[in-house]
């Protein structure tokens, strides 16, 4: 059981070391030579880095971001495929991808590269849904897709989404484990847009393209 334990700590916290990659971070010192944290809304997340870097960098920041979550998860999942049969209980599976998902979130977040600072974590969520359930993923995607098609406004799709993992997951009759990661992911992912949100409700939250 230690053993176990040891093995099943050790994923969470790979999963955990490839979300705190500072993708955007990177990006802005390599291509502008700046500190992306201290410019536009200073996350280091892929629209910040449209705003500040421009397109190209954006998108790369954005698939980066989403691999860095499904790989997590992959990982779960390769360990399970090809260890020896009792390496970890089969009944851990979808905790530990819980787990994983939520420690990538963080990761992104709160990085340990850049003294626990970082993005938002909503690309790095994407990747991980499409890992966890591809169903799930495609959806969130889709809310997200429409309600930036009429509002064009980053964080209000993202906040409509984190309420549609959680609307997904109970419709699709996911594991309790699952469901419980889209509640405290769609929480977490909401409480990262608080300034955001204080800018809607002002109604001065920029729109894709606009500066801050």
């Amino acid at each position: 059981m230690l053993f176990n334990l040891i093995i099943g700590g050790l994923l969470i916290l790979v999963a955990y070391l490839l979300g705190s990659i500072p993708t955007g971070y990177v990006v802005g010192r390599y291509l502008k030579g700046i500190d992306i944290r201290e410019h536009g809304s200073c996350s280091t997340g892929a629209t910040n880095v449209l705003r500040t870097v421009g397109k190209p960098a954006a998108i790369a920041v954005l698939v980066i971001d989403l691999l860095k979550g499904a790989v997590a998860l992959a990982l779960i999942n390769m360990v399970y495929f090809f260890a020896p049969q009792g390496f970890l209980p089969a009944q851990w599976h979808p905790w530990l991808i819980t787990g994983a998902a939520l420690g990538a979130i963080i990761g992104h977040s709160k990085s340990i590269w850049l003294n626990f600072t970082g993005g938002k974590s909503v690309a790095t969520t994407l990747g991980i849904l499409l890992v966890m359930n591809p169903v799930v993923g495609l959806g969130t995607l889709a809310s997200f897709g429409v309600i930036l098609g009429f509002s064009r406004i980053v964080s209000l799709s993202s906040i409509c989404g984190a309420i549609a993992v959680n609307v997904l997951m109970i419709a699709l009759s996911q594991p309790a484990a699952y469901s419980i990661f889209a509640a405290l992911a769609g929480l977490y992912v909401i409480l990262r847009h608080k300034t955001n949100i204080q800018r809607l409700l002002a109604g001065i939250e920029p729109k894709i393209g606009q500066a801050l």
